[in-house]
């Protein structure tokens, strides 16, 4: 039975070590250089119109914060926080 925990521990002793190697390997990754100007940039906004409530869900945008689209003559509120 000793030689079982044996076995256990050390197989959890690699899996936490290769665990512990691609957490590492993942924080030493180059950050991607920003894109083109004019490029397309992912983001996750949502915004409110004040006046009839209307939510639109933005997921593309030129700018990393863009201004915010207008409804019934009004800009709209942002009310997802910016990431």
């Amino acid at each position: 039975m000793t030689w079982f925990k044996v076995l256990v521990a050390v197989a959890a002793v690699l899996v936490l070590w290769r665990l512990g190697w691609g957490v590492l390997r993942a924080f030493a990754r180059p950050v991607a250089p920003p894109p083109e100007p004019g490029e397309l940039r992912k983001v996750n906004l949502r915004y409110r119109c004040v006046v009839c409530a209307t939510e639109v869900r933005m997921t593309l945008a030129a700018d990393e914060l863009p201004e915010p689209p207008r409804h019934c003559r009004e800009d709209m509120d942002l009310v997802a926080p910016v990431e």
